[in-house]
């Protein structure tokens, strides 16, 4: 297995991947073509974050993506952990532990001093699964407001 950048030929098989992740969560329904679209907007603009993947050869194993965005707070570039999903058939052999540590490295060394994430309250194994990384529970609270924009009113 290795770990590498993204490219816009493994959309397919990231959207497969959002699609496991996005069955599983409470607050998401899978929509291939916003997964597409959401994708490629990162993979061709670096500014924006990154996403890595894991391969066993040509096979896609799973992928973490982190944004950047400025922390007022600390002064300085943060990044948020927006997906991070392992194929069920690759699950619990070391596959997130690997994406994750290097995630997390690629962040540090693009000049990110935080990573924040969400997760649904009732995904304990994912709750455990970052607190062994180092992950902290944050007292803050997540409040979403949904915005109409054009894209979505076209769809």
């Amino acid at each position: 297995m290795h770990i590498e950048v993204a490219t816009e030929a493994d959309i397919p098989a990231l959207t497969g991947l959002l699609t496991v992740l996005f069955a599983q969560e409470a607050e998401f329904t899978p929509n291939p073509e916003a997964q597409r679209r959401g994708l490629l907007q990162i993979i061709t603009n670096p500014q924006i974050g990154f996403i890595l993947i894991a391969k066993e050869g040509a096979v896609v194993l799973g992928m973490v993506n982190l944004l950047h965005t400025v922390s007022t707070a600390l002064g300085e570039r943060v990044a948020l952990l927006e997906d991070m999903v392992v194929a069920p058939e690759s699950r619990g052999a070391g596959v997130g532990s690997r994406l994750l540590q290097e995630g997390v490295m690629v962040a540090q060394a693009s000049g990110c001093s935080r990573i924040t994430l969400l997760t649904d309250q009732t995904n304990q194994a994912a709750q455990r699964f970052y607190r062994r990384h180092g992950f902290e529970v944050s007292t803050m609270i997540p409040l979403r407001l949904d915005l109409p924009n054009s894209q979505s009113q076209s769809d």
